[in-house]
């Protein structure tokens, strides 16, 4: 009996764990990642279900993904996060220090980063949202998903700023938002706002809400503010509901549309979405702004993140105009 308990409880856990991920809507890829990091969690464990486990069972199965599975410093951070996201928005727990976790071994290299010229190369193989989305990383050092993630009430053309909600860390940040893009941007929204009144028209223009808001602003879904600035061509339906929305735009579209502008473009190097991220910092601190300030703009916890693009500290102004106007 008691095993046929320990076999019936995961999928009930997985199925709570898709709708924390849908409420706080994170991609389709981070949920099949993170459930199957569970998966393999509660399998290490001899299917013994997380609400009984803690943080010796949490260092036990990081500690082997190090020593014995060999998986690197990134895989064994992403195990981590999705064991985090389960017991802390699925069980209600927080888990402690995890004192006894052997850290997999992280290799130092440095990251790829393209010349100004090569920046341009790649953005002029692009046309359409796909250049303004490789743009917008470029001149803003967004992180894809953090681009994709984009809602209107983020851009503030105004004040020349773009905030990044619930970045990596989970922590709210401003970078700028390049003069050379507003115009572009200006005339996307535009067009996004004739699908969304469109969608309204027909009886749809609701999105997923970040932290379930839409429970207590029940009608904010289908404001304007609320809308992807990238969202999808085509809207989702629940089969259940007969509900219908838009998502925003899958990051694969991006991913593969900048590798194909790179080799279109001639360059050498292994582009991709984030390297436009790398360039960005790199570039910066060529033209001598302050590193501490693009350790900001960029989101990094720690300067150490930072301090790969150079060794050069303290060398500009703390003012920041983005590369994308320098090209």
């Amino acid at each position: 009996m008691k095993n046929t308990d320990h076999h019936s409880r995961p999928p009930k856990l997985l199925e709570r764990m898709r709708a924390a991920f849908r409420s706080r809507h994170y991609s389709p890829r981070t949920e099949e990642t993170y459930i199957n990091w569970v998966i393999r969690y509660i399998r290490f464990h001899d299917m013994k279900h997380p609400a009984d486990m803690a943080e010796a069972e949490v260092n036990a199965f990081l500690n082997h993904l190090a020593v014995e599975a060999k998986v690197s410093a990134s895989t064994q951070n992403q195990a981590l996060s999705a064991l985090l996201f389960l017991y802390r928005h699925v069980l209600h727990r927080e888990i402690g220090e995890l004192n006894d976790l052997v850290r997999a071994h992280r290799p130092r290299r440095l990251p790829v980063v393209l010349s100004r010229e090569e920046v341009r190369d790649v953005l002029q193989k692009l046309n359409g949202v796909k250049w303004l989305a490789a743009a917008l990383m470029y001149g803003t050092g967004v992180r894809l998903m953090e681009c994709m993630e984009l809602r209107v009430k983020d851009i503030d053309f105004g004040g020349h700023q773009i905030i990044v909600r619930d970045g990596k860390g989970h922590k709210d940040r401003v970078t700028m938002l390049p003069v050379s893009l507003q115009a572009p941007l200006r005339d996307h929204l535009q067009k996004v706002r004739a699908i969304h009144d469109t969608d309204l028209r027909e009886g749809f223009g609701r999105v997923v809400m970040p932290d379930a808001l839409d429970r207590k602003f029940p009608n904010a879904a289908a404001e304007w503010i609320w809308q992807w600035v990238f969202p999808q061509e085509r809207r989702w339906k629940d089969r259940t509901s007969g509900r219908e929305g838009r998502y925003h735009m899958d990051e694969s579209i991006i991913q593969r549309a900048v590798k194909e502008a790179a080799h279109r473009a001639g360059t050498s190097k292994r582009v991709t979405c984030h390297t436009l991220r790398h360039s960005f910092a790199t570039h910066l601190l060529e033209s001598g702004y302050d590193i501490r300030t693009i350790q900001e703009l960029l989101g990094h916890k720690d300067l150490k993140s930072t301090m790969i693009y150079t060794h050069v500290l303290n060398r500009g102004p703390s003012g920041v105009s983005s590369p994308m106007d320098r090209l």
